[in-house]
């Protein structure tokens, strides 16, 4: 498993500082005049392939040192190679672009192989890193720029290429390093269980095992807060625009790091305690909807805005199967088209109707309309699938942890007793 940890990068001094932003700034300058190059020959301004660019690294080893800009270019290298990769696949992409500029500010960034620093994790944890020889001598620096690190590991395993940038919002230096754990400290699954998950954004996981459990992640208190800070951005916007004649300000991208940052929470925090529900009921395999269409099937502004903006759907499903491979748990993306209308008992899917979290049929049928769908979905990959007869589990967000809410007990007498199904 590839994994990543991240520290908090500290300069020992002002003119540690100095040399740090120096060979960050070299490191984005060099990003931008291969990206430039690289650009003018895949729009064809300037003749010859794209990989036909002059070694513009060369002028950069004087600041950063000649391995450290081998590695920004391979770097930009692999980030074109990932383009063209997409493109013969079909799939949107544009070719990669450029880390800012002087006067709007570059993303201060810096990339170096794993045999070309030196990260020691203790009491006083301290990273090194490599400079060029123009840049040694002008600061009267010797040997390699050594750094204090704030922070512990979360994984252990084989080092690969460190990152080292710098965050102008919280003004701080930060590292992040990837590495590869052992695939042997993957949990087994305790049994081969199924689940289905239906995925919204009102409820963001309705889920139902072929244990017969059922589990339901409310979403309603996260959007509106999301919401809300959408329509102080912007207001933000709209003033700063009036009395500025700016689209933006440090206020209004603080507020997008916020909203961003509360929403990616939540739903880390969803995806850890899902699998781990899932792992004690014995799950081995998760089926994932595929709402890759949603977005054509929601016009209204709200829905549009939870779609594009608060699902962030690949990337919760990117989360969910990174968490999964942890505990040895497969996630499957399949079609889920019709789930949310089909009717469990007659199966129509034209007659059914759907009040907020209720589905109801003509032919008497009633219950959750979340829960309904992902059982309705994991029946279409399990042929052997029991009615859910345990009590379903309601979890709320309190801005720290999903917990369950009294609401389980309503959701299992109104929707989940056979009793009261039909009429």
């Amino acid at each position: 498993m590839k994994r990543s940890n991240t520290f908090d990068v500290a300069p020992r001094s002002p003119r540690d500082e100095e040399l740090l932003s120096r060979v960050l700034d070299a490191s984005a300058s060099l990003w931008n005049q291969l990206t430039y190059e690289r650009r003018q020959r895949f729009f064809g301004e300037l003749d010859g392939s794209v990989w036909d660019t002059p070694r513009v690294h060369d002028t950069y080893k004087g600041v950063l040192g000649s391995a450290a800009a081998k590695e920004m270019k391979r770097k930009n290298d692999e980030a074109w190679r990932s383009f063209f990769s997409l493109e013969e696949k079909g799939e949107p992409c544009s070719p990669p672009g450029y880390w800012g500029n002087e006067e709007d500010g570059r993303d201060l960034r810096w990339y170096g192989r794993c045999d070309q620093y030196t990260l020691e994790l203790g009491k006083r944890s301290r990273l090194e890193i490599p400079v060029g020889k123009d840049l040694k001598d002008e600061f009267g620096h010797t040997g390699r720029l050594r750094l204090e690190v704030r922070g512990h590991p979360k994984w252990d395993g084989k080092p690969g290429r460190l990152e080292i940038q710098y965050d102008e919002l919280d003004d701080r230096f930060r590292a992040i390093q990837p590495v590869t754990t052992d695939d042997s400290r993957q949990d087994s699954p305790l049994a081969d269980e199924t689940a289905a998950l239906d995925i919204g954004a009102n409820n963001i996981v309705a889920c139902t095992t072929t244990t017969s459990q059922q589990y339901l992640y409310e979403g309603r208190k996260l959007f509106k807060r999301f919401r809300e800070t959408t329509r102080t951005i912007a207001d933000l916007q709209s003033k700063v625009k009036r009395e500025e004649g700016k689209y933006t300000s440090n206020r209004i991208r603080r507020l997008y790091r916020r909203r961003t940052r509360r929403r990616n929470h939540a739903m880390d925090a969803l995806a850890r305690d899902l699998i781990e529900q899932l792992y004690e009921e014995g799950v081995s395999t998760v089926f994932v909807g595929d709402l890759t269409d949603v977005l054509e099937t929601h016009w209204s502004v709200q829905a549009n805005h939870k779609t594009h903006n608060f699902w962030a759907f690949r990337a919760f499903i990117d989360r969910l199967a990174c968490t999964a491979e942890e505990y040895g748990i497969t996630v499957e993306v399949r079609s889920e088209a019709w789930t949310s209308q089909e009717c469990p008992n007659c199966g129509s899917t034209t007659d059914t109707t759907r009040h907020q979290d209720t589905l109801t049929c003509p032919c008497g049928f009633e219950g959750h309309a979340d829960f309904t769908a992902s059982e309705t979905f994991l029946r279409r990959h399990e042929t052997n699938v029991p009615r859910p007869m345990a009590r379903p589990v309601c979890l709320k967000w309190d801005d720290h942890s999903w917990s369950a809410s009294p609401r389980a007990h309503r959701l299992n007498e109104e929707h989940t007793n056979q009793s009261t199904l039909h009429s």
